[in-house]
């Protein structure tokens, strides 16, 4: 083979590698949605009890919205805390909670 011929036949092994990978990358993709979608059917297949007795839990003082010294019991909360606290007064209220949970599964 000269060095003449060789530049096509590479052209086309990388064509041919571009289109096989283009269907791999769309079934990664129609995967990631259907685990996605798993659960979020998982997360409202849980009994609401489930949902309040851990806001309960967080939520110390009992006034039925946790603020932010309360959401350090949680590491997850308290990384999300003010970016879900939307009125920006200190305290998570359960409807605050969940316009910011929605917002982050679309």
């Amino acid at each position: 083979m000269t060095l003449r011929n060789r530049n096509p036949l590479f052209a086309l092994i990388a064509a041919a590698g571009a289109v096989l990978a283009a269907p791999a990358m769309a079934q990664d993709t129609q995967a990631q949605e259907q685990a996605r979608q798993a659960q979020a059917a998982q997360m409202q297949a849980q009994p609401q009890g489930t949902a309040a007795s851990g806001w309960a839990s967080l939520d110390t003082d009992g006034d039925g919205s946790i603020s932010r010294s309360e959401a350090q019991a949680h590491a997850g909360l308290s990384q999300i805390f003010d970016a879900a606290d939307a009125d920006k007064d200190g305290k998570l209220t359960p409807d605050e909670y969940r316009t910011y949970t929605a917002s982050q599964q679309k």
